[in-house]
């Protein structure tokens, strides 16, 4: 899987990713940092990228209106940086579980210590 790491979150989930075999790029590190929602969303699509967020509101809706997409993972609570690499380690395992989240969404939230999953079909109708 390739994912687009959102400017909201560590771009040490870069680093995650990689240590899981999966291609992952940083919005700022693509020259993208300050973009407006939808031109990453546009760039993630072209690149055939599941975009990692917890910008939860904007991107469900913009998301919302593709047909098609590689998929989203929003990691729900605003946590600093080392939880949000347990978070994105945990959303890869799970991914690793339901295969690619073509027209999906995993969001990933905490209870307590413990990471919680909810996926969902998240595409306009055709």
């Amino acid at each position: 899987m390739r994912f687009l790491i959102d400017e909201c979150l560590s771009v040490e989930l870069v680093t995650v990713a990689g240590e899981a075999g999966h291609e992952a790029h940083h919005v700022a590190h693509v020259g993208r940092a300050g973009w407006k929602d939808w031109n990453v969303l546009h760039y993630a699509r072209e690149g055939d990228f599941v975009l990692v967020t917890n910008n939860a509101a904007d991107f469900r809706k913009l998301y919302a209106t593709e047909p098609l997409h590689a998929g989203l993972v929003i990691l729900i609570p605003s946590v600093d940086g080392e939880m949000q690499q347990r978070l994105f380690q945990s959303a890869i395992e799970q991914l690793a579980i339901y295969g690619e989240p073509i027209n999906q969404v995993l969001e990933v939230d905490i209870e307590g210590e413990e990471a919680t999953f909810t996926f969902y079909e998240l595409s306009s109708p055709e």
